[in-house]
């Protein structure tokens, strides 16, 4: 199936890219299978996702999340971060909002970092789960999508062999993303990504949250704390009442147009 010519910026954030759009020059929302072959390095552009301009009203912008196999996704770190830097560019303004899934995002510019009020974030207790015949500790969180955050070594192979097990195990109907964490110090943590729908991934802003969320729940780290991922650091501060901020850079990387 062929589409239409889409014009799209590519940004990323510490190595997670994602492809920007506007709703208004598609003329119709996006469509799956257009998301995935935007992401896929062969057919398309290449990116860990899409992020799809609904509206843009003054210094607020309306998005939707894709991932890269065509599905949505409730909010990306990242990518909300991206989308914010994106409003910035455009109107100049260096406080803006953005809409995500029925919620609204602060972000503010402090030179090369964007930070963002996620708001409450909620570590559930840990619970034990069998995953390839091994029965593991792990500590679920909600940053508004789903998260499992399990401290071990931070061995890619460990993620590259549990990452997708655990991402489409029956306890996570909906599916999750995946985190392995090293505790490095009272304020550092050393994580690995797996994320739902993408697979791994050298950062994701929504995970560096989970991460902290469940370090702090579980006594092993105290706020802030600066998360250290393959692509870079993002540091993560959270209240006394579970609201957390999330501070770390987005860049433009090109801007171009599909043939369709």
């Amino acid at each position: 199936m062929r589409f239409s010519p889409i014009s799209f910026e590519k940004w990323h954030a510490l190595g997670n890219s994602y492809l920007l759009l506007e709703r208004s020059e598609l003329g119709r929302p996006l469509e799956p299978e257009q998301a995935r072959r935007l992401c896929d390095s062969r057919e398309g552009i290449g990116a860990d996702g899409v992020l799809e301009v609904v509206s843009v009203e003054g210094a607020r912008a309306e998005i939707a999340i894709w991932n890269p196999d065509g599905s949505a996704a409730e909010f990306s770190g990242n990518g909300t971060r991206i989308a914010a830097a994106w409003l910035m560019d455009r109107g100049g303004a260096v406080a803006v909002s953005v809409g995500v899934s029925g919620r609204d995002y602060e972000a503010t510019r402090s030179g090369e970092e964007i930070a963002i009020e996620i708001g409450r974030v909620k570590a559930s207790e840990p619970e034990w789960i069998v995953v390839d015949g091994e029965t593991i500790e792990v500590t679920p969180v909600s940053v508004g999508n789903p998260h499992v955050v399990i401290r071990r070594d931070a061995d890619r192979d460990e993620l590259l062999r549990l990452g997708p097990l655990l991402e489409r195990h029956e306890r996570f109907p909906e599916r999750t993303n995946v985190q392995l964490i090293r505790v490095d110090g009272a304020h550092d943590l050393s994580a690995l990504v797996w994320e739902r729908g993408a697979g791994e991934t050298s950062a994701s802003g929504s995970s560096a949250v989970a991460v902290a969320a469940a370090a702090i729940a579980n006594g092993w780290c105290e706020t802030p704390i600066t998360v250290h991922l393959p692509g870079g650091d993002l540091k993560v501060e959270l209240d006394h009442g579970g609201s957390a901020t999330l501070t770390g850079p987005a860049e433009r990387i090109c801007s171009g147009e599909t043939a369709g």
